[in-house]
Order: C-alpha cells, then sequence, then structure tokens
C-alpha cells in the first residue's frame, strides 16, 4: 500500500510539472517567440526543478542529502535531456509532427524513466528518513 501511495503522489506531482512545464512552453514558445530548443529546455528546467522539491519531501520523504540528490538528477537529465531534444527535434521539425504532441511523447518517457530512476537510485536508500514534525 504504501508503493501504491508513492505512485499516486508522484504522479499527481508529475501532472503538475507537467502542467508548469507546458505552460511555460506555450509562453516561450508562442508569445516569446523563443527558439523551439530552447522553449522546451528552459520550460523542461523549471518543471525538474518543482517536481524534484515536491516528490523529495512528500513522495520519498528523504532525508538525503540535498546536493546529491540534486546531482543525481542532473545526471540523468544530462542523459535524458540531449536524447528528448534530438527526438523531440527530429520528430517536430524533420517529421512535421505536432510540438505539443511530441512535446507530451517525451513527458510520458520521462514520467516512467524518472520515477524508476528516484526509486531506486536517487532515493532508494533515503526513502521514509525524513523526520516528521511534532
Amino acid at each position: 500500500m504504501k508503493e501504491f501511495s508513492r505512485v499516486v503522489k508522484f504522479t499527481l506531482f508529475s501532472i503538475s510539472a507537467g502542467l508548469i512545464q507546458i505552460a511555460a512552453f506555450a509562453l516561450l514558445n508562442e508569445l516569446l517567440h523563443l527558439p523551439y530548443w530552447l522553449s522546451y529546455l528552459t520550460a523542461l528546467v523549471l518543471s525538474v526543478l518543482w517536481n524534484f522539491t515536491l516528490n523529495r519531501k512528500f513522495t520519498f520523504k528523504s532525508a538525503a542529502n540535498v546536493p546529491v540528490a540534486m546531482l543525481k538528477v542532473a545526471c540523468y537529465y544530462a542523459v535524458f535531456t540531449p536524447l528528448s531534444t534530438l527526438l523531440e527535434h527530429h520528430l517536430a521539425a524533420n517529421l512535421g509532427w505536432n510540438e505539443y504532441l511530441v512535446t507530451g511523447i517525451n513527458m510520458l518517457l520521462n514520467f516512467a524513466t524518472e520515477f524508476l530512476y528516484q526509486r531506486f537510485f536517487v532515493f532508494g536508500r533515503s526513502i521514509d528518513t525524513a523526520k516528521k514534525k511534532p
């Protein structure tokens, strides 16, 4: 039951991060007319910071060293971001797929892989170590 609760919380926080990512992307892409890749990367960074903060505190309840945990997440994104950016560019710019559809596909890939990465690598040994405030 505890693991199911974690999945539900991660899902809800990921949805909120996704909304932040889509809103930031739309603002940067549609209103400011920034290059597609810059809009995507900026929106992704904003959503990652939001998602990491909430999941560390509420989903995984981790007392792990924040800079170390964030460095681990940064390592994930050092791999995921270039690959997803290339995928986004190829599908949207080269194949003409809808930019929002492609972003949604990448968000789903990110959701699944990031949960596993955070659950077992970033917070695996520190899950439920944060002390509750009285």
